[in-house]
């Protein structure tokens, strides 16, 4: 495992493990705030979209295409470049398809329905609680997997933008972590147990890193970096507009999820400018 010793993998970890321990701050809200303002989520649900999206569009997938270019024409690249995007946007679609509706963290869920007596129906909602719990933990933990190879590799490669890609992550990763912590809590009253099933999902972005990482390292060269990046560029694609844009206008008003997107887009595009010009 060479890639142990590259000069950017304590920074790539880090900042990849920061990210997927944000589900533990999702954990901790979801255990002790009783009231929050989700339109302020619904804002940075959104600014982590506009993050993702220009960053992928403008960085990641050009990136991409002068990978391939390297090896292959300009033309061919290109083609390369846009299919490797898509194959990205694929897997992510395939991961997101192998989770239930019923648990998926990124569907609405609809209120079940319980029969018997009152002792009875408690012990029912209890069950389907923690079960929703568990599995929620699972699918936010299979959602996190790719996320934590994306920042990872964009670290190692080029860590003057993972940092945004990170932070976008983290947020997002906040809400995953309520989502696991809430029905855990209310089915088992233990608030450990409930922080530590939110925190033991953000950990697959760690895991994902390495175990992702360590597969590719061997083969990595111009053109398997042209293909990192832009199914990387496709992963955050597909996240923005499956699971955060649709997740921002369901907590927010009617002009709150465009607005944090814009935000998002804005700040990305000072920050780049500002690093090309310093």
């Amino acid at each position: 495992m060479e890639f142990l010793t590259h000069p950017h993998f304590i920074f790539a970890f880090s900042l990849t493990l920061l990210a997927g321990l944000a589900t533990s701050v999702g954990g901790v809200i979801a255990l002790f705030v009783r009231t929050t303002s989700t339109v302020g989520l619904s804002l940075g649900l959104g600014f982590s979209a506009g993050v993702m999206i220009y960053v992928s569009f403008v960085e990641i997938f050009p990136e991409a295409i002068e990978a391939f270019t390297e090896h292959y024409s300009a033309d061919y690249g290109y083609a390369l470049a846009t299919a490797a995007l898509f194959a990205g946007i694929a897997l992510s679609a395939a991961i997101d398809s192998f989770i239930p509706k019923d648990v998926n963290p990124h569907e609405l869920k609809k209120e079940s329905e319980f029969i018997g007596g009152e002792e009875e129906v408690r012990a029912q909602k209890a069950r389907a609680l923690k079960r929703t719990g568990v599995f929620t933990a699972l699918a936010v933990a299979i959602h996190n997997f790719p996320e934590g190879f994306a920042t990872f590799t964009v670290a190692m490669v080029d860590p003057s933008i993972a940092i945004p890609i990170a932070i976008a992550i983290a947020i997002h990763n906040i809400p995953e972590g309520v989502a696991v912590a809430l029905p855990i809590y209310h089915s088992t009253g233990s608030r450990k147990k409930a922080f530590w099933y939110a925190t033991g999902s953000g950990l697959a972005e760690p895991v994902g890193a390495i175990i992702g990482f360590a597969l590719l390292a061997p083969f990595l060269s111009e053109a398997t970096l042209g293909i990192v990046f832009a199914m990387v560029a496709g992963i955050m694609i597909y996240i923005s507009f499956d699971e955060l844009l649709p997740t921002a206008r369901l907590y927010g008003t009617a002009h709150s999820a465009i607005i944090g997107l814009m935000g998002g887009m804005f700040v990305m595009a000072l920050s780049l400018v500002m690093f090309e010009t310093w």
